[in-house]
């Protein structure tokens, strides 16, 4: 689920900040977080902030990781273009709406990255959790999106299902590329705003991650001590977007 509903947009490219060394949430230098259990050690320093106020609509989402060549990539989904969708075509981690089966919001995430993408989160011979990240608000609509991140084995197959157009691993240390960095004018129900966005794909004419999606990864980048440059959020309520 990245922000709002089909967005239109005025592109301006900003002149990002490198980094030389990494920072960690707290600003003290830190070694780069390359394992799971790192990240693991990283997110359990904290306590995520969950949110139990009302919203119209709960989902979950989950952020997949893998070890590959002395780092880690991150899953993202491709979401098929459909015009009854109001998130059609947009980049997002596999996730959606609670259903009233589901036992917990992390078991929401599990079962629709199973049903999405074949990955079985819930098997702990193939994913572990690696624990748990703010809930984020929906600022123009009432959404609460809660976030779990998980690690798997090897390299496990992607089957997508009718909802997700492609599947795709990204290098985080794309994430922290100022070339890949712009900020964009989305417009929604007569006003507009400035967010961030990244470029995940090769293709220039391919979505770009912005919103809840990209807020979850600006958090979980400053908590293992790998931050996004430059994320001018909201100072209200840095959950909401």
């Amino acid at each position: 689920f990245p922000c709002l509903p089909r967005e239109r947009w005025i592109v301006h490219f900003t002149e990002g900040r490198s980094e030389s060394r990494a920072m960690d949430w707290t600003g003290t230098e830190s070694v780069l977080v390359k394992t799971f259990d790192e990240i693991a050690e990283r997110l359990s320093a904290f306590s995520p902030r969950v949110d139990a106020g009302p919203a119209r609509m709960c989902a979950s989402v989950a952020l997949v990781l893998r070890e590959v060549d002395a780092d880690l990539d991150a899953l993202f989904i491709r979401r098929a273009e459909h015009d009854e969708d109001p998130w059609s075509g947009h980049l997002a981690f596999p996730g959606g709406r609670l259903d009233a089966s589901d036992a917990s919001a992390q078991s929401t995430a599990e079962r629709e990255t199973l049903e999405e993408l074949g990955v079985d989160l819930a098997d702990p011979s193939q994913a572990r959790c690696l624990g748990r990240l703010d809930d984020v608000l929906g600022r123009a609509e009432s959404i609460r999106v809660s976030a779990y991140v998980y690690g798997v084995s090897g390299d496990p197959p992607l089957r997508p299902n009718h909802e997700v157009r492609e599947a795709f691993w990204t290098p985080l240390k794309h994430c922290t590329d100022p070339a890949r960095q712009s900020e964009r004018e989305f417009s929604y129900r007569d006003s507009s705003m400035a967010l961030p966005t990244l470029r995940l794909l090769e293709d220039q004419d391919a979505p770009v991650l912005w919103g809840i999606t990209y807020k979850f990864m600006d958090d979980f980048m400053s908590a293992i001590g790998r931050p996004i440059p430059t994320m001018p959020w909201g100072a209200d309520d840095p959950r909401r977007l």
